[in-house]
Parts: structure tokens; C-alpha cells; sequence
């Protein structure tokens, strides 16, 4: 992937003023860019070919839309321990390569049956339900190749725990396992009641576990000590269930529109949210407890973490 390492531009900034939103998009471009050369038509070391159609379908999946949460959470991490910016973008792509694949096969009809992803037709919708899982399938393990690329982390031992860290957040124990339980949760195998700690265990692994390795990754290649390593993996922790909840307050108040895909079907499907367990109020209070908590976990940083402090409240505060 030589042209993807030579081409992408630096995700240096100037120093932080304090506007949020200008600095996500700023690193939302740079990722995009990493993601386009990423998802070209150039044949890269080992492939025989890239399928065109598939090539199209992963690009429709993948480019022209989202935050890019998930690696600005992995970039600006390590950009606030010194860490080398390239590879935090490398790794940041990583997980966002797993996040769209596991959106890719959410909206599957076995799944969530979803028309909608971003304002623009699904990928089993725009193609087919077979091309669907196989972008799935491709994303995946492109999310593990680039991780594993020696060409943007040098240190073999980072590498190696940067894709345990990813395969454990996006897994059995973790997303893919948190979906499991989501589908169970509305009976869909039998009777299900689910109370306010099996939520929070569902919501920790399907969303919260991908999240806060986000920040863990940031960490890896930032060069974190231990006990550093903890404090950014409360915060990590705190922010996807913040994050979490706060998504179950849009899907019953946002607009489609807004959110560019359908909204209240959680509640439609019987699924277990926090929302249900302790309605509005006691959801944004909970928002509320967890940012605090997360801007605890980085106040040893001082000015230095105030990116990490803005992008919690940033989550909670998000309308779409």
C-alpha cells in the first residue's frame, strides 16, 4: 500500500482553540483520504485482483459519510502523548474499517432490516444481500492488514497488541457478541427480559468495546506506561457508554432525517436500551455522570486532554 503511506497528507494541527467541531472535521478529511487511496482500483502486495463490483460496494460503504469518531478517538489520543501520527492514523482506519463493516451487516434483513444507512440506501439495498455480507467479509480483514502493516507501525510488539486489542473489541467477548445479545433481547430466541445490568453488559460489548479501543489504540502507539494505559481506558469505557446511551435518546427523538437513517425502531423491535430502563430523564442524567467521568480519567493531562474532555460532551450532545 505504497501509495496510500506516500500520498495521505499529515493529521498535524495548529495549537487547539477550542473548536471542536472544526477539528473533527479536519481529522474526518484526513481519514477519508487514508480510506479513499485505501479503497482504490491499484492491486496492492498479494492480491491477484480486486473485483470491481466489490471494490464499488466497499467504497459506497465506507467513504462520503460519518464522523470518523472511532479514529479521531484513536488520533487524538495518541497526538496528546506524542505518539507518531501516521501510525495513529493507520490504526484509526483499522477500527473504522471494523465499525463499517459490522453497519454493513447490521443492516442486513437477518439482522436489523435497515433501508437507510448515512441518508443513502444500504449496501444489501444499492447491490444485494450476497454482495452485502462479502463487502462485510472484505472490510473486516482489510481492518487487520492495515493494523498489522509494518510500513505504518515499525514496532512489531505494538502491532501485535493493536490487533489483539482489535480482534478482542470487535469479537465473541465484544461487538459481535454484544450483537448476539441485542437480537436476544428482543426475543428473537426465546422469552427475554433483560434488566439494567444485562443492558449495560450488552450495550459494553457491542458498542462500548470498539469505542474504547479507539482510545486504547491511541495509547499503543502514543506509548502510554500502565498506568497511564488505565486512566485512557476508563475514559474509553465511560465515552462508549456514554456514547451508547445517548444514541437510544436520538432514536427516540431525532427525525430521520436527521440521523439519515430510520429512527424508533429499537423500540419498534422490543430492543433493551437504557432509555426504556430509566426513561429520558434518568438517560441524560446518566450522560451526564459518564462525561464527568470521563473528564475525570484525563484531568492528569491537564490542557493537553482538553480534545478528549470536548469529544464527550461532543458525544452526548450530538444530534444526528
Amino acid at each position: 500500500m505504497t501509495s496510500t503511506q506516500a500520498s495521505h497528507p499529515s493529521v498535524k494541527a495548529d495549537a487547539y482553540t477550542g473548536d471542536f467541531t472544526h477539528r473533527l472535521a479536519q481529522v474526518a478529511d484526513t481519514v477519508e483520504t487514508f480510506l479513499v487511496d485505501l479503497l482504490g482500483p491499484t492491486l496492492q502486495a498479494g492480491e491477484i485482483a480486486r473485483p470491481p463490483r466489490l471494490m464499488e460496494a466497499m467504497r459506497h460503504a465506507v467513504l462520503g459519510g460519518g464522523k470518523r469518531l472511532r479514529p479521531f478517538l484513536a488520533i487524538e489520543t495518541a497526538r496528546m502523548l506524542g505518539g507518531t501520527e501516521e501510525a495513529a492514523l493507520a490504526a484509526g482506519a483499522g477500527v473504522e474499517l471494523v465499525h463499517c463493516y459490522s453497519l454493513v451487516h447490521d443492516d442486513l434483513p437477518a439482522m436489523d432490516d435497515d433501508d437507510l444507512r448515512r441518508g443513502k440506501p444500504t449496501v444489501h439495498k444499492a447491490y444485494d444481500d450476497a454482495t452485502a455480507i462479502l463487502v462485510g467479509d472484505a472490510l473486516q480483514t482489510l481492518a487487520f492488514e492495515v493494523t498489522a502493516d509494518p510500513r505504518w507501525q515499525p514496532d512489531p510488539a505494538i502491532r501485535a497488541e493493536l490487533v489483539l486489542g482489535l480482534a478482542r473489541a470487535s469479537g465473541l467477548g465484544g461487538m459481535v457478541g454484544g450483537q448476539l445479545l441485542d437480537l436476544s433481547a428482543e426475543g428473537r430466541f426465546g422469552p427475554a427480559n433483560m434488566d439494567i445490568d444485562d443492558t449495560l453488559r450488552m450495550q459494553a460489548m457491542k458498542t462500548g468495546a470498539i469505542l474504547a479501543f479507539s482510545v486504547e489504540a491511541g495509547a499503543l502507539v502514543g506509548g502510554a506506561n500502565a498506568d497511564e494505559r488505565a486512566a485512557l481506558l476508563r475514559y474509553g469505557k465511560a465515552l462508549g457508554q456514554a456514547f451508547q446511551v445517548a444514541d437510544d435518546i436520538l432514536d427516540r427523538e431525532a427525525s430521520p432525517e436527521a440521523m439519515g437513517k430510520a429512527t424508533g425502531k429499537d423500540k419498534d423491535a422490543g430492543k433493551a436500551t437504557l432509555v426504556d430502563r430509566l426513561g429520558l430523564d434518568g438517560a441524560r442524567a446518566e450522560c451526564d455522570r459518564l462525561v464527568a467521568l470521563c473528564e475525570e480519567a484525563v484531568a492528569p493531562w491537564g490542557a493537553r486532554a482538553q480534545v478528549l474532555k470536548d469529544a464527550a460532551r461532543f458525544t452526548v450532545a450530538r444530534k444526528a
